[in-house]
C-alpha cells in the first residue's frame, strides 16, 4: 500500500533572514580594495614611491634658486624622482595580480566571483585610483613646496597649464602601472612581468641610440628616442623646452601613444583571462 504524503509531511520552502544582493562591480572592487590595503607589498611599493619623489623633489628645490624656474616649472623638481619611482608603480601593477597567481589565491578570488571580466575591471579601477592619488599627491606636494620657496619675483611668470602638464603626468605613469597589470595578467609570473615592463621602460633608449649609429636605420633610431617613456616624462613636465609647458602636440602624442599601447593590453588581458584556465 502505497503511503499518502501530506502537505504537513513537505520540507517547507527557506528564507534567509540576511540581504542576498545581486553581485555588482561595486562589490568587486570592495574586495579588491580590501586585498590592495591589507598586502605589506602595497605599503612598500607605494611608500617608496613617495620617499624618493617627496625626498629627491625637495631636495631639487633646495639646491635651485629663484631664477631657475624662469626656464623650468614649479613641478619639474619632481620629475627627478619620478623617473625612479614609476618602477614602483610598475612593480606594484604587476604584482596586483600575478601575487595571486602565485599563491594560488587566483582560484578562490574565481570561485567567490566567478565572472572573471568584473573581477579583472575592479583590479583595473582600485590599482588606478590607488596609483594616481599617490603619483599625483606626491608630486603636488614638491611642485607647491616649490611655488612657495621658490616662487619670488626673480622666478617668472607661471601660467596654471604647466600644473596640467604635471598633472597628464602622473596619469602617463599610471597608464604604465596599468600596463604592468595587463601584462601580469597575460604572464601570471610576478618576475616574469615585472622583467617584461623593465625592458619596456629602459630598453627602447638604449635601442634608439645603437640605430642611431647607422646611417640605414638613424631616422627609425631618432623616432625610437624621441617616443620613450624618461622623454615623454621629461616632456610632460617641462624639461626640455621649460617655462609654460602646457599640452602642446608632443606631450599629447605621447600620451596618446601610451593610451593605445596600454589599451591594447588590457584588451588583451580581457581576452586570455576569460578563456584561460587558472
Amino acid at each position: 500500500m502505497t503511503p499518502t504524503t501530506t502537505t504537513a509531511d513537505q520540507p517547507g520552502s527557506y528564507s534567509s533572514p540576511l540581504a542576498t544582493p545581486r553581485p555588482h562591480l561595486g562589490h568587486a572592487m570592495a574586495s579588491e580594495w580590501t586585498k590592495l590595503v591589507s598586502l605589506r607589498s602595497t605599503l612598500w611599493t607605494l611608500g617608496s614611491l613617495v620617499l624618493i619623489v617627496v625626498g629627491v623633489g625637495l631636495t631639487v628645490v633646495a639646491e635651485t634658486a629663484d631664477g631657475d624656474y624662469t626656464e623650468i616649472n614649479f613641478t619639474t623638481p619632481a620629475l627627478f624622482g619620478l623617473l625612479v619611482g614609476q618602477l614602483a608603480v610598475i612593480v606594484l601593477g604587476v604584482l596586483t595580480i600575478s601575487s595571486e597567481h602565485g599563491t594560488g589565491l587566483v582560484r578562490t578570488t574565481f570561485t567567490a566571483a566567478p565572472d572573471r571580466y568584473r573581477v579583472l575591471t575592479a583590479k583595473y579601477l582600485v590599482f588606478s585610483m590607488a596609483a594616481f592619488a599617490t603619483t599625483a599627491l606626491s608630486v603636488f606636494v614638491v611642485g607647491i613646496t616649490a611655488a612657495v620657496v621658490r616662487g619670488g619675483t626673480a622666478s617668472g611668470p607661471h601660467a596654471a597649464s604647466e600644473w596640467f602638464g604635471a598633472l597628464l603626468g602622473c596619469g602617463y605613469v599610471t597608464l604604465l602601472g596599468v600596463l604592468a597589470l595587463a601584462i601580469g595578467a597575460l604572464v601570471r609570473h610576478s618576475a616574469g612581468g615585472i622583467a617584461v615592463m623593465l625592458g619596456l621602460v629602459t630598453l627602447p633608449p638604449v635601442i634608439g641610440a645603437m640605430l642611431s649609429v647607422w646611417e640605414a636605420v638613424a631616422p627609425t633610431g631618432r623616432m625610437i628616442l624621441q617616443h620613450n617613456v624618461p622623454v615623454a616624462l621629461m616632456t610632460l613636465f617641462g624639461l626640455p623646452g621649460g617655462g609654460d609647458l602646457g599640452p602642446d602636440p608632443s606631450s599629447l602624442a605621447h600620451v596618446t601613444l601610451i593610451v593605445l599601447v596600454t589599451g591594447s593590453a588590457v584588451a588583451a588581458s580581457y581576452v586570455f583571462v576569460g578563456r584561460r584556465d587558472v
